[in-house]
């Protein structure tokens, strides 16, 4: 008998957005998580330059010319020469959830050297309450065998819709531009769910 697999969270409500400078051979260390999904990819950059996909993914590929034609006059509202012409992404999209990733991110391991499922671990955030206006010290309160701290009101305890789920960040920390100067050598190695 096969072994029947399941089908991914949020597979006909979640896009992810790529923006990209150059061809997507990331996307191949990506494919077991990434493969069930559309992909949005907004080309930074020559439009005249052809951006190679792996197959096997179902996709839209962007490119300046393709938002100038789309926006006409108000096309000069999405970035480029940055990471924010993934803006545009989001604004073609038509699904309820977005996730984004740059081109350059790798699959983290676990310390026993199995890939990490980001895109889950960032759905499972989302389709989780979070906790307004306190903090808990327990990282996931809502995580199962977990449980809030002393004190945390219990009418707040029920939680509230989580709307952006932001990190899983491993190796040279998300800091902006002045944290990053005074703080050069940081290094995070520890993942969050461990």
């Amino acid at each position: 008998m096969a072994e029947q697999k399941a089908t991914p969270l949020l597979k006909d409500e979640l896009d992810i957005v790529i923006p990209t400078i150059r061809n997507l051979d990331f996307l191949e260390m990506w494919r077991p998580f990434f493969e069930p999904y559309h992909l949005i990819i907004v080309q930074d950059g020559d439009p005249s330059k052809v951006i190679k996909v792996p197959e096997g993914f179902d996709y839209e590929l962007y490119n300046r010319n393709d938002i100038n034609r789309i926006l006409g006059p108000k096309a000069s509202c999405i970035s480029f020469k940055d990471s924010a012409c993934r803006c545009f992404g989001y604004m073609v999209s038509k699904k309820k959830y977005i996730y984004t990733i740059d081109d350059d991110c790798f699959v983290a391991k676990d310390p026993t050297g199995k890939d990490i499922n980001a895109l889950e671990q960032h759905i499972k955030n989302l389709l989780s309450p979070s906790t307004p206006h306190f903090f808990n010290t327990l990282y996931d309160p809502y995580r199962e065998g977990a449980d809030f701290v002393r004190g945390y009101p219990f009418s707040m305890r029920v939680g509230q819709s989580t709307a952006v789920s932001h990190g899983l960040w491993l190796n040279i920390p998300d800091y902006d531009a002045p944290t990053q100067l005074v703080k050069p050598r940081e290094r995070n190695t520890r993942h969050v769910s461990l």
